[in-house]
């Protein structure tokens, strides 16, 4: 953001206000938003302090106090905007493997989705963060069990779930080799080899 606009947004009032404020608080928020997402991912919630991700978003930290409340509140956002729009955009048929290539990115990639990134680094916050991360994991689970047909397909979506977590823990938090610099392609492709027995209505693979 412009300099001469990140000022005028700092000294707009927060009421009454105008379109061209609007907009410069909807591009605000934006890049709280990217800006939380990426140190959330990199470091989890306890250590992405709100001075950082204000610094990384370019603007003064009152604001994200002014947009979003409290760093909890930004957190909920951040996991709001990524893992629940991947649900709803990803057939489930998919899931496990957009999901899956979003944690072997390199730093994410561009346009990637880093919730289950940000679940891994997370782990052990309060019991509010804790509790939304459980949550995250259900919808996932759930999704992952539509695609078995079996009595105990709930049970077969908590395993591939655990098992698409257990991936990205080793590779982006452990950094366990060979694990960590293998090549994507062949990743996805041997783990949705193996997948295929335990949910049937995941695609074949190529």
């Amino acid at each position: 953001m412009p300099e001469a606009t990140r000022r005028a947004v700092e000294a707009a009032p927060c009421g009454g206000a105008t379109g061209a404020h609007r907009r410069d608080a909807q591009g605000t928020r934006r890049l709280l938003l990217d800006a939380a997402s990426q140190l959330f991912a990199e470091r989890g919630y306890e250590r992405a302090t709100v001075r950082d991700i204000a610094s990384l978003a370019g603007v003064n930290q009152a604001l994200l106090f002014r947009y979003f409340g409290s760093k909890k509140a930004l957190f909920g956002e951040v996991m709001a905007r990524g893992g629940q729009e991947q649900l709803r955009a990803t057939p489930p048929e998919r899931l496990f493997e957009v999901a899956l290539r979003g944690m072997l990115a390199e730093g994410g990639g561009p346009g990637t989705d880093r919730s289950l990134e940000v679940c891994l680094r997370s782990i052990g916050g309060s019991d509010e963060i804790g509790e939304a991360l459980r949550g995250l994991g259900d919808e996932y689970a759930d999704v992952l069990a539509t695609l078995s047909r079996a009595d105990d397909g709930a049970l077969r979506g908590d395993l591939a779930l655990s098992w698409l977590l257990g991936i990205g823990l080793m590779r982006v938090v452990v950094g366990k080799e060979p694990l960590a610099s293998a090549d994507p392609d062949v990743v996805c492709r041997l783990v949705g080899e193996a997948l295929a027995a335990l949910l049937e209505g995941l695609p074949k693979a190529e």
